[in-house]
């Protein structure tokens, strides 16, 4: 898996001009499941996003999780984060989950991040055609890949 967390101010997905989900301080996290992907991959990648310390304490120093300011997340589907694009200039997709595994996975994921932060995910719309509008605060833009974690 991989993901790309962002620390916002606020962010809302829009489908079709409806609004899926929206959030105000918190994160938005564009999440990319590929077919190596496993239950295990998943548990540890919910802990390290509402584990992340990257939010100001009273000194201005990212001491602060989630938790401790009260925070959101917004949850974006995005195969596209494994894109790969060393030959010619169309990105080859193969490594993304094929529908029938990342929708069961991402649906896992919006559970997990739901226990673990005690409040609702908001999220898109898994292969929708999204529109996501953020506010990136600092700007905080964080990556990680599940496979890269040893």
């Amino acid at each position: 898996m991989r993901a790309v967390i962002q620390r916002v101010s606020q962010a809302s997905c829009t489908v079709e001009g409806e609004v899926t989900g929206a959030i105000n301080s918190g994160f938005v996290v564009l999440l990319g499941i590929e077919d190596a992907d496993t239950d295990e991959d998943l548990q540890w990648l919910a802990q390290k996003i509402t584990g992340l310390r990257v939010f100001g304490d009273d000194n201005g120093l990212m001491n602060k999780a989630l938790a401790d300011i009260d925070g959101n997340i917004l949850l974006i589907s995005q195969f596209t984060l494994f894109a790969q694009t060393k030959k010619g200039n169309r990105p080859s997709f193969i490594r993304a989950a094929r529908p029938d595994k990342a929708i069961p996975m991402y649906e896992q994921m919006i559970k997990a991040l739901e226990t673990l932060t005690g409040k609702k995910v908001a999220a898109g719309i898994f292969g929708a055609d999204m529109k996501v509008s953020l506010i990136n605060d600092g700007p905080i833009t964080i990556t990680i890949d599940t496979k890269a974690r040893e």
